[in-house]
Parts: structure tokens; sequence; C-alpha cells
């Protein structure tokens, strides 16, 4: 069997813009949207 990597789309922060290259993206959904959020964001979109 040969060994093939998948390669995953890259992320965007959709409130910093740093990409999934630099820093891990979580995606999450709200109001039926889905949005992506670096791990740098996600204490601001938790505490508001």
């Amino acid at each position: 069997m040969e060994n093939v990597k998948k390669t995953a789309p890259e992320l965007e922060c959709d409130h910093c813009g740093t990409t999934s290259e630099l820093t891990p993206i979580l995606t999450y959904v709200h109001q039926g949207e889905e949005k992506h959020v670096c791990t740098h964001c996600l204490p601001m979109l938790i505490h508001g």
C-alpha cells in the first residue's frame, strides 16, 4: 500500500486573519454559519 499524505485546506481565522500554517484553527458553527477561529483568538470568543 502506498503512503499518501492527506492535505487539509488552509483555513484562516475570521478574527485576526492568521492561517492554519502558523497556528491551529478551530471550526465552529454560529447561527447556522461555519466559522473559524485560531487558538490565540479563542479566549476572546469565549469571554467576549
